[in-house]
């Protein structure tokens, strides 16, 4: 039977991760893991809500050597929780602040006490399963999709494969985008675990804190985070911290912004695509193309259905929600997704490029079109939201008419303080709805 193992070190002394700025080596998180483990609830499922990236790690172990499967939603809102509890009424949450919750909820301990033997390296099953992933939400109701040990093991060998992180050994590995999601999971917590890198156990939140906690690291370091978080760094005056590789995914990234990007950091910027369905599946450096090259061991292949994934980072052949553009097995463009291609009067968009061409206007911080229909209920019709202070919406419209063909101008475009978005920068569907439906009603009362 082919089995893998936790993590792949060569000394049980060498630093795993860092908290506070103190090192925590091998050794120590291994017995952190047997500790946590001998005192979790017995269940078959649990939550892992731990804010700490260097606790959730040990809980995310800890419950693979109890065989327990961890649950990843899309967000821990009690609503979101209460519906997951539906589907896995045996399941607990395992946390390491307050949560108002109405499942069972183990508190991360303050102290874990260690056995006094030297700790092993632990192994685990290929085919054990290890996390149920869940769609962000973006286009419905999020959909479960789980993934094995292997799986989430060839995925993370084949994606360092592909990104040099052989060349990175020791690096610190730092990131500004939630571990709880399938791409936090694999470009922080597996990288981690199979490659050797430090992982850092906060994750900041504002720009001055990022650029604080990056500058602080040790040489080599890796920062990953998303299209949104690219954007308001870069705003930022100043110098940034020279990173040895920036990772993005989530959301599209412009080659311009990647281009700023590179040389702000003074690095190699490296895109990922991948889903939740079939985790991460191919890479790019996104300022010097357009092209996608598939990991090693992934192929795509099409037919009248759309475009299949398969390999041996996948454990089933998985149809794709994105429109491609096949060069071969191993190569693509990436057209947008399939719900989000516009066909208006026999022209085609897709939102994304159009969300590119709303965001590039001088003055507009945020913007997004979105499909709706009068009723709020489905979205067929094209409207746009933006934040722009200073500008109205007729500079906007104006704008976009020497970037866009008219058919394309959203009908209407309406100014908002903010815009809703996750800790991704995703727009939940349920969110785009409300804001809708707040932006009637602001249009209501003023006629």
């Amino acid at each position: 039977m082919v089995d893998h193992p936790l993590l792949r070190a060569t000394r049980l002394d060498a630093s795993f991760a860092r908290r506070a700025g103190v090192p925590i080596t091998v050794a120590t998180f291994l017995r952190d893991v047997d500790a946590l483990a001998a005192l979790l609830p017995n269940r078959c499922h649990v939550v892992n809500l731990c804010r700490d990236r260097y606790r959730f790690a040990v809980g995310f172990a800890a419950a693979l050597s109890r065989r327990q499967i961890t649950l990843l939603p899309s967000h821990d809102a009690a609503g979101m929780l209460d519906q997951l509890a539906l589907d896995y009424p045996d399941l607990y949450c395992l946390a390491d602040a307050a949560a108002s919750v109405s499942q069972t909820i183990f508190h991360y301990p303050a102290e874990l006490a260690h056995a006094a033997t030297e700790p092993a390296i632990l192994r685990f099953s290929a085919d054990q399963p290890a996390a149920v992933l869940f769609t962000s939400g973006s286009t419905g109701r999020p959909q479960a999709h789980g993934r094995s040990w292997g799986d989430l093991v060839n995925s993370a060998l084949a994606a360092g494969q592909r990104l040099g992180i052989a060349s990175l050994e020791q690096a610190s590995l730092l990131g500004t985008v939630p571990h709880q999601h399938s791409y936090g999971l694999e470009s922080l917590l597996m990288l981690a675990l199979q490659h050797g890198l430090v992982l850092h156990a906060g994750r900041p939140f504002y720009p001055a804190d990022i650029v604080a906690e990056v500058a602080a690291a040790a040489r080599p370091r890796l920062l990953v985070t998303t299209p949104v978080h690219l954007r308001i760094l870069l705003a930022e005056p100043g110098d940034l911290p020279a990173v040895d590789l920036v990772l993005s995914a989530t959301a599209p990234l412009s080659a311009e912004l990647a281009r700023q990007a590179e040389t702000r950091f003074a690095s190699m910027l490296c895109e990922i695509y991948g889903c939740s369905e079939a985790g991460q599946i191919a890479v790019r450096r996104t300022a010097l193309t357009d092209e996608w090259r598939c990991l090693d061991g992934i192929a795509l292949r099409q037919d009248a259905a759309g475009t299949w994934a398969s390999g041996v980072p996948i454990a089933v052949e998985t149809l794709l929600s994105d429109a491609i553009e096949l060069h071969d097995s191993g190569r693509f463009l990436l057209q947008g997704r399939l719900v989000d291609l516009v066909n208006i009067a026999g022209k085609r968009s897709s939102l994304a490029h159009l969300n590119h061409h709303l965001n590039a206007i001088e003055g507009v911080l945020d913007g997004a079109y979105v499909m709706s229909d009068d009723d709020g209920d489905a979205m067929h019709r094209l409207m746009a939201f933006a934040v722009a202070p200073g500008l109205s919406a007729d500079d906007i419209l104006a704008a976009l008419r020497r970037r866009i063909d008219p058919v394309f101008l959203p009908r209407p475009l309406l100014l908002v303080a903010a815009l809703p978005r996750n800790t991704l920068g995703k727009l939940p569907r349920e969110e785009v709805l409300r804001l809708l439906a707040e932006s009637r009603r602001t249009v209501t009362r003023k006629t």
